[in-house]
């Protein structure tokens, strides 16, 4: 095979050079040496996405290196600025790293601390704790937290929205569950929302009903653009995956 063995290693080889000289041309190669060297093929992907890529017509995510290396570094980082300027800022900035780390009773702790004085309604914080309790099935807690922010314009297709419609199934509240996934439908967009409403479908076995949502998406796919494909596309692979359960659940029915 073309990629195997020795070919490979040239080709890694290759793109480490092509990256490294690239990167020193720009001056950012003391930035990128040591992931480009350590980490040779997802480092030179990075490196690609991030130098390369940022310079075409859209804008590319921008990449914290030192936190790809050492994710712990990050959180010390954090946790000591707290400790030397202890802001709101500071604060939510570090709850957003530990909610990141999978570190929610610390995420939580600080958030709650958070929301004083001024920033006592901040709809960052309390979008955030929704998903700090929905990760510990703190389904009661997520419900009155999205009232507050509900007619926020952010709110209305948000990951909080999703969960908060997800704590009102596992509430009980099926009927307003179903009608908050309708809310964040849209044809060309949405795709997030749109699947997470086809598994509701699935839970309730309503299947024929949650097919036309995923192949509906599908259908979509290919009337968009390549960047918004890339996007999305997380979303149409999962669609698939529902679209192929479904036809075998027919089949065994």
């Amino acid at each position: 095979m073309l990629f195997s063995g020795g070919y490979f290693y040239y080709i890694t080889i290759g793109l480490q050079i092509y990256c490294a000289i690239h990167s020193y041309r720009r001056g950012t190669l003391n930035r990128w040496i040591f992931l480009i060297v350590f980490l040779p093929i997802i480092g030179c992907i990075i490196y690609l996405y991030s130098e390369i890529l940022a310079n075409k017509r859209f804008k590319t995510p921008n990449i914290d290196v030192s936190a790809v290396l050492n994710p712990g570094g990050k959180i010390k980082k954090l946790e000591k600025a707290l400790r030397f300027t202890d802001t709101f800022a500071n604060k939510v900035k570090l709850a957003d790293a530990y909610l990141e780390a999978d570190f929610i009773d610390k995420a939580i702790d600080l958030y709650t601390a958070s929301l004083t004085g001024a920033f006592s309604e901040n709809e960052h914080v309390q979008a955030q704790l929704i998903v700090a309790y929905f990760e510990q099935g703190r389904y009661d807690e997520i419900i009155p937290l999205a009232k507050k922010i509900y007619k926020l314009p952010q709110f209305a297709r948000s990951k909080a929205h999703i969960l908060y419609a997800k704590a009102l199934e596992n509430t009980g509240d099926i009927e307003q569950a179903e009608a908050e996934f309708k809310a964040m439908k849209g044809r060309y967009s949405y795709f997030g929302p749109r699947y997470e409403y086809g598994l509701f479908l699935m839970r309730e076995g309503r299947e024929r009903e949650a097919w036309a949502i995923f192949t509906d998406m599908l259908n979509e796919e290919q009337q968009l653009g390549a960047m918004e494909k890339k996007t999305n596309r997380m979303w149409f692979v999962k669609a698939k995956e529902e679209v192929k359960k479904i036809g075998n659940l027919e089949q065994t029915a």
